[in-house]
């Protein structure tokens, strides 16, 4: 069931200060994340790249492409969302609606940054069911892929156990060691080609805050994916 927030909430990975989590501000990530329960999470398992991989192309050929190898084995529920949302050509258009060299992100996957109005950027869903957590002790590193969720929301009734299952779309590349993400978001994958591209883009200018972004992270001019497809991976 999704909560009405979601849909008209403000950004995935929340625009908070000090990076915490702001009431109503959607599906979040926050590198001060609450410590995540011992159980269900996967551990010491090795991933095993799936036979394919997702090649994200860039409107803008100066941003160039980012190619991640994905881990059916790590996190096979949220695996097969982002492939059936690859063949769909869902994310086609889409942008990476939220930049952060402090933090260490860039994100994208929201249906809703395809429009001209960025403060609905961040609180879009597929038009399928959220996808439970899938955790593990695989740490954010540098190139790690990751799933976006709700943070825990009081004003919303939303307690952390039911955020920690709230994944669907949107996804975000770590551009270094967060160790705040660690066994709290599900790992999906990793970037092998390009993570240089993701730092372009995360230098990309942003808009300054505001009432509605309390973070400077918002592109000033939209980073638009021109496709992301599924491509043998190399061997």
């Amino acid at each position: 069931m999704k909560r009405g927030f979601v849909k008209s909430g403000f950004a995935v990975l929340c625009w908070g200060l000090a990076l915490v989590f702001i009431a109503g501000c959607g599906k979040a990530t926050s590198e001060n994340s609450n410590s995540s329960p011992s159980t269900n999470i996967k551990r010491g398992v090795k991933p095993e790249p799936d036979a394919e991989v997702a090649v994200i192309e860039m409107e803008n050929p100066t941003y160039g492409k980012i190619v991640i190898e994905l881990y059916p084995n790590i996190a096979p529920k949220m695996v097969e969302r982002f492939k059936q949302l690859i063949k769909e050509g869902f994310y086609n258009g889409t942008a990476f609606h939220r930049i952060s060299p402090q933090l260490g992100i860039i994100q994208g996957g929201d249906p809703l940054s395809k429009d001209d109005n960025p403060y609905n950027d961040g609180g879009g869903d597929s038009p399928y069911p959220d996808v439970p957590g899938e955790f593990s002790d695989i740490p954010y590193e540098r190139g790690t892929v990751g799933a976006a969720r709700q943070g825990a929301n009081p004003d919303f009734d939303l307690t952390e156990e039911q955020a920690r299952n709230t994944g669907n779309c949107q996804f975000y590349i770590t551009l270094k060691r967060v160790p705040g993400f660690d066994e709290n978001y599900t790992v999906f994958g990793r970037v092998i080609e390009g993570i240089n591209n993701a730092d372009v883009i995360a230098g990309a200018p942003v808009e300054p805050p505001n009432a509605r972004r309390r973070e400077a992270s918002q592109p000033s001019e939209k980073i638009v994916v021109k496709s992301i497809t599924l491509q043998p991976r190399k061997q």
